[in-house]
């Protein structure tokens, strides 16, 4: 009888762990620097999910290396696999076989031919019909002699479709040519007592028709996907000069206007030489201007990249610099800058001085002399500008009011090229007379606009 004091021992029998050490009858403490097999996989993918990435990232990488290797060597590599698979055992004796001929014996001719439906290959991309003209020749010619079955007689259903698929000149010829060649390869293996029926003639036909319809489709996207890339590339041509044209108007309007102007108020100052120095040295800084945007605009059609030249594009911070010069040219210009500018893309930037500059303009050009109240409200996603030039009680007149469609401005670009240029970054842009007098802009420009 067992002694009640003495604990029973453990049901489980002892075993040698792995490692060789004893198993412990209580419960295992792990050591925190050790971890289990099953908790090793929960950071990441177990061994057996991971070989199948890995693999496929190295079929892409090989996809990739084959794609941009040029077809030319591609053929030839092709047609070089292609001719040993027809020689290598067993894939030598699979093949096309057509007319149920006795087979015959190998021979050297056997070989000749089968090369001759191997290596055209070679030049399927550069001359497609050429090389279905020898490979279809040297098929039947292989079928009517009883030669063996090759592997190389699948090169017919692959020179037709090179030819529906890389074939630019006499596309409605081949076909008829390969009609007229298949009639012809019918009545001479009738003659030789081939035991083919109706349904055989009629059949391989299609099935050669569908591989060179294959080959036609792709070409039929390829070619489509060629003219959608050239719509592309004009559509992108015309907006490019559409934009440089909204440029243009832009800096040659304002600076030239502005000119016109002082030279017209400086004929009148030949009594005040002082005033008049004053005039001219406005108009002669003023030509400076637009000269040096002209000559930053040259440079950007000029330039071969994508980025945009770092500190020459106008920013709201350089409004500014163009109220003074506006002033200068005595227009009475107030402006009014409210909140912290957020981080604005360079588009965005572009519109709002844009905005500010065609107002401007149109404030001198048809309201010279009346007060001008520039406006900037920043908030962290939109810039508002707003311009409002005084005019007489009752509202401007339509004939010293600028017309909201622009179509009085050179090339028909004032307002409604501002108009495109605001809703074209996802704001919005209004422009009219105002019913107590005077005319006024609004543009209410996103920060991210154009990103």
């Amino acid at each position: 009888m067992r002694d009640p004091s003495v604990p029973a021992p453990s049901a489980r029998p002892d075993t040698a762990s792995r490692s060789g050490g004893p198993v412990p009858d209580g419960p295992v403490a792990f050591s925190p620097g050790v971890r289990s097999a099953s908790s090793a996989q929960e950071g990441g993918l177990p061994a057996h999910a991971r070989l199948p990435a890995a693999a496929n990232a190295r079929l892409r990488l090989l996809v990739r290396w084959w794609e941009a290797r040029p077809a030319t060597v591609k053929d030839r590599e092709f047609a070089l696999v292609f001719t040993v698979l027809s020689f290598a055992p067993p894939l030598a004796l699979i093949g096309a076989r057509f007319g149920d001929l006795p087979v015959h014996g190998g021979s050297a001719v056997s070989v000749l031919l089968t090369l001759g439906q191997c290596l055209p290959i070679a030049v399927r991309t550069r001359w497609p019909g050429a090389c279905l003209a020898v490979v279809g020749t040297s098929f039947a010619v292989h079928q009517c002699l009883g030669c063996p079955p090759t592997f190389g007689s699948l090169g017919l259903y692959v020179a037709l479709y090179s030819v529906g698929a890389h074939q630019t000149r006499f596309r409605r010829t081949v076909p008829l040519a390969a009609t007229g060649a298949y009639v012809l390869f019918g009545v001479v293996l009738h003659m030789l007592g081939s035991p083919a029926g109706v349904t055989d003639y009629l059949l391989f036909p299609l099935v050669l028709a569908a591989v060179w319809g294959l080959g036609a489709l792709v070409r039929w996207e390829r070619e489509r996907e060629a003219v959608r890339r050239r719509l592309a590339a004009r559509v992108a041509v015309a907006e490019e000069r559409d934009r440089m044209a909204r440029e243009l108007h832009d800096v040659v309007t304002h600076h030239v206007t502005a000119m016109v102007v002082q030279a017209g108020a400086a004929q009148y100052l030949t009594a005040s030489p002082d005033r008049l120095n004053s005039a001219l040295e406005t108009i002669n800084s003023t030509g400076r201007r637009a000269l040096a945007e002209l000559r930053f605009l040259l440079g950007v059609l000029e330039a071969t990249g994508d980025a945009e030249p770092q500190g020459r594009t106008p920013t709201p911070g350089r409004v500014a610099d163009l109220v003074e010069q506006t002033r200068a040219g005595g227009q009475p210009v107030e402006l009014i800058e409210e909140g912290e500018q957020p981080a604005i893309t360079t588009s965005a930037r572009l519109a709002a001085y844009r905005t500010v500059q065609e107002s401007l303009t149109n404030a001198v050009k048809y309201a010279a002399g009346r007060q001008t109240l520039v406006r900037l409200t920043h908030t962290p996603h939109w810039t508002e500008v707003e311009v409002i030039t005084a005019g007489t009680k009752g509202g401007t007149s339509r004939s010293a009011a600028p017309r909201e469609d622009g179509s009085h401005l050179s090339g028909g670009r004032g307002l409604t090229g501002l108009r495109e240029r605001v809703e074209t970054l996802g704001g919005a842009f209004t422009a009219g007379a105002r019913p107590e007098g005077g005319f006024r802009v609004h543009a209410r420009i996103p920060a991210g606009g154009g990103a």
